[in-house]
């Protein structure tokens, strides 16, 4: 074990101790919890950083969006606006938070999308403003417990599973690993060939108990261009701002010649320097062109940076969330307590 680790094993403990205290306070009552009678699905991780909730996220409104009215409620991480807020054409990354946009970019015709720090007031306002909501969608809510979710859809990547990390700071967990208890079902994303379901599984039981436990991975999409008619090149520098870009590097390096890799923090926003940085970069090397993933593309179209990004050399490679062998499964899971509960309240769907 290093010295830094040493040092930081007793605020682990620390830390560790407050999360039961506050779980348990909820767990009996004495912290209280709200349910609502629309359909609340939470989808959340124990860790920092990205297991796959925006692709998931997605998913579960290109499975429900055709038959129930929809809203997606997020905190809006990094937004420079404060309390709710519904989306509208007014907004930016930078005034909803970069996974907000881009449900608002792809979504905002047909599902409701709207931040809000507090997400036990945030509900009732927007059934108050849009009464014909059926379902909320919940994006990064495990820990946000003034919310009894209908459905908790906890996530956890096959290459840092929860089961192996610890509780913050020694590790990357916000919460011990008997947190798992509390999910509904569990779904393992980023998987690769190499993953051994079974033994996954096991593993993932002795924290979270019996429950239906998936696994997934991520498929990208065609690169995309920032403007229209324009095609990407072999040659490619890969920018990126998000937690984990391992699977993301490895794809890139198997499709294209990939000349160097910039990687920022998540959630990074972006300035004019960087951007010159970087097409600086383009053109010494003679790469091609730049691409990047559509979280970080919604911060980089911004109005503030149009004047000095050169659309024509950047590109975004959009991902979908793809289930092994049981996806029909999964959605029948979810579907099913969707209808149960809307029947229970008397609704059907839109």
């Amino acid at each position: 074990m290093s010295f830094l680790k040493v040092v930081l094993w007793p605020f682990t403990l620390l830390y560790n101790l407050v999360m039961k205290v506050r779980n348990y306070l909820y767990d009996v009552g004495h912290k209280p919890s709200f349910k609502f009678e629309s359909v609340v699905i939470s989808v959340g991780n124990l860790n920092v950083g990205g297991s796959g909730k925006t692709p998931m996220v997605e998913y579960l409104v290109r499975l429900l969006q055709d038959k129930y009215s929809l809203a997606i409620l997020s905190r809006g991480y990094g937004r420079k606006t404060k309390g709710f807020r519904f989306a509208t054409e007014e907004d930016d990354a930078y005034s909803l938070g970069d996974e907000p946009f881009q449900y608002y970019r792809k979504f905002g015709d047909n599902v409701t999308i709207c931040v809000c720090e507090e997400r036990a007031l945030a509900i009732p306002t927007i059934l108050n403003e849009r009464p014909s909501t059926q379902i909320i969608l919940l994006d990064d809510a495990f820990q946000h417990r003034t919310v009894a979710p209908q459905f908790s859809l906890l996530l956890t990547d096959a290459g840092r599973p929860f089961y192996e990390d610890f509780v913050m700071p020694f590790g990357r967990l916000r919460e011990g690993r008997r947190g798992a208890k509390r999910a509904d079902t569990i779904v393992v994303t980023k998987c690769t060939n190499a993953t051994a379901p079974e033994a996954v599984q096991r593993k993932i039981e002795k924290y979270a108990g019996q429950k239906p436990i998936f696994f997934s991975t991520i498929s990208y999409k065609s690169a995309q261009p920032f403007e229209m008619g324009t095609i990407i090149g072999n040659k490619v520098v890969l920018v990126s701002g998000i937690a984990n870009s391992s699977s993301l590097e490895r794809y890139v390096a198997e499709h294209y010649q990939l000349i160097k890799h910039f990687q920022f923090s998540d959630h990074h926003s972006y300035t004019r320097e960087d951007i010159r940085m970087l097409q600086k970069f383009l053109n010494e090397h003679q790469a091609d062109s730049i691409l990047t993933t559509e979280k970080d593309m919604v911060k980089l179209i911004s109005a503030h940076l149009s004047e000095v990004i050169d659309g024509k050399i950047w590109f975004f490679l959009p991902v979908e969330t793809i289930f092994f062998n049981n996806g029909l499964v999964f959605d029948n899971l979810i579907s099913q307590t969707v209808e149960a509960h809307l029947k229970q309240v008397g609704q059907s769907p839109i």
